[in-house]
């Protein structure tokens, strides 16, 4: 069994700062970690390749710093670990974003088969959940998304059950196939010391858009088929009135000629 997690590191801070002109988030200098959702994919991984033996592979996107969740991601118990950075990836929508990873997944598949491909149902920087969908697109893989539970994994196939709008749906699929898991499908491990010298010796796996085949004018905040308009950090108000009286029944006479006046009641 080979397992790919697709892991991403993301803003560890709420204090972000955005690009006016591009809308990007700004990440130099800004505290980074594995993107939350990611953590649970990457659990998931590990936990298949212990039960049905195999590896698991990680791979990103990302500038040369990204290479820490990678790291990150073998102290956890990965095996591999692929880092796609190239200028040409920079701005990159999450349409570009998925079809560079889905590059390189063809590229490590061509190596050595892949059986699943399992992402976080979404990134805590942008909130899309659409990267595991498009990248089993690009790929013409079967998916399944808002995964809570891999009920069982045999040789041939993989038989899930997704969360849906009103319940939960079980679907079977075959190999090769993309997943995205939420948090409620298990509870990452905390870091061994066996991992983490691991994750010292590592060695990263580096290929541009030219080494994973991709055509580069789908790549890019120019080539990108969605427009930023307006990004923004909203601003948090906090107002509040405190209601007094001698009595409980003088405050709650002023409570509810409050929420009158208010237009609540």
């Amino acid at each position: 069994m080979h397992i790919v997690a697709c892991v991403k590191q993301t803003p560890k801070s709420d204090q972000v700062k955005v690009d006016p002109v591009t809308g990007c988030l700004l990440r130099s200098g800004a505290a980074s970690a594995m993107n939350p959702f990611d953590e649970y994919a990457l659990e998931e991984a590990v936990i298949l390749k212990e039960q049905l033996g195999g590896k698991v592979s990680v791979i990103t996107m990302g500038p040369p710093q990204a290479e820490a969740v990678l790291r990150d991601s073998v102290a956890r118990g990965a095996d591999e670990a692929f880092q796609l950075g190239d200028m040409a990836f920079a701005g990159s929508d999450t349409w570009s974003t998925s079809y560079a990873l889905a590059k390189g997944i063809e590229k490590i598949d061509a190596e050595q088969k892949v059986d699943i491909v399992i992402c976080g149902k979404q990134t805590n920087d942008s909130d899309t959940g659409h990267i595991g969908p498009q990248i089993s697109a690009w790929l013409k893989w079967p998916n399944a998304a808002f995964v809570k539970r891999i009920i069982c994994a045999t040789e041939n196939f993989v038989r899930v059950e997704r969360l849906t709008e009103d319940g939960s749906e079980i679907l079977e699929m075959p190999y090769p196939c993309v997943i995205s898991v939420v948090k409620d499908i298990n509870q990452p491990r905390v870091r061994s010391v066996k991992g983490r010298l691991a994750a010292k010796r590592v060695q990263i796996t580096k290929w541009t858009a030219d080494d994973i085949g991709a055509d580069k004018s789908k790549l890019g905040v120019k080539n990108c088929p969605t427009n930023v308009v307006k990004s923004f950090v909203p601003k948090r108000e906090v107002c509040s009135v405190t209601v007094s009286g001698v009595t409980a029944q003088e405050r709650g006479a002023k409570l509810v000629a409050l929420l009158k006046e208010n237009n609540c009641l």
